[in-house]
């Protein structure tokens, strides 16, 4: 039995079906306040005090926060408690890395396997990414992620190893954090990419059931936001990888 079939509220999200419980509801909050930076890389998660802030019981908390280790979002402190999982550039590499190597792969038998079903996920998908990135007033955050993920789903969906799916859903959401990062970093001096060019790429090259090409396009669009934050720290050692954020805990 898979972890994601044992609990799968990692594969909730704001835009699908509300958490059942109050231990996914304080996951998902946990969770997305991790990811965007909002409880910052290595702070110390105190029970004590997060408890109010998310409106929960201690125990329900620490059953949360237990349940992020599967993510690897938290990590365990023995009897210390819990800390959000630092980050760094090494750390961004080998996700990278590792990332690259499952979902090309992925995305190649998924091209192979895939049916009319898969050409309609795919297209639907690829449809409400394009709307979402090209809005008018501006690119809505939450509902480009979610739009991106879905895309990023929607790719690999007739891959047949459910494995392979759950150890890519905790790949992307590491590679959300650093994406988090890239935007804040962005902010102060522009990382140059046009992600749309990239995403019609990939989607063009997958529908016309080109495996190669599109194995390429996607590594090419999930290697470079690693290279945009390299280059960023190499033009200024002293920029921190993670900036300052409303810290919770």
């Amino acid at each position: 039995m898979l972890p994601a079939d044992r609990f799968p509220a990692h594969r909730l999200s704001s835009d699908s079906q509300p958490p059942r419980t109050l231990v996914e509801r304080a996951y998902l909050a946990l969770r997305q306040d991790i990811v965007s930076g909002t409880l910052a890389p290595g702070a110390r998660l105190r029970v004590e005090h997060l408890k109010d802030h998310y409106e929960v019981g201690a125990g329900t908390l620490r059953e949360a926060l237990a349940l992020l280790l599967s993510d690897a979002l938290v990590v365990a402190e023995g009897q210390r408690g819990f800390r959000v999982t630092p980050i760094s550039l090494a750390d961004l590499e080998d996700i990278t890395a590792t990332r690259v190597m499952l979902e090309t792969d992925a995305l190649r038998q998924s091209i192979r396997h895939g049916d009319g079903d898969w050409d309609a996920r795919l297209r639907a998908a690829f449809e409400q990414l394009s709307l979402a990135e090209q809005r008018r007033g501006g690119l809505d955050p939450l509902e480009w992620e979610q739009a991106n993920k879905a895309f990023h789903e929607a790719l690999i969906s007739a891959h047949r190893s459910p494995w392979t799916k759950y150890l890519l859903s905790i790949l992307y959401r590491q590679a959300e954090r650093y994406r988090h990062v890239a935007i804040r970093l962005g902010a102060r001096a522009p990382l140059h990419r046009d992600v749309h060019r990239e995403h019609t790429d990939i989607f063009q090259a997958a529908i016309a059931r080109q495996e190669a090409r599109a194995a390429l396009a996607l590594e090419a669009h999930i290697q470079l936001t690693c290279d945009l934050l390299r280059q960023a720290v190499r033009d200024d050692p002293l920029t921190p990888l993670t900036p300052p954020q409303g810290q919770i805990a």
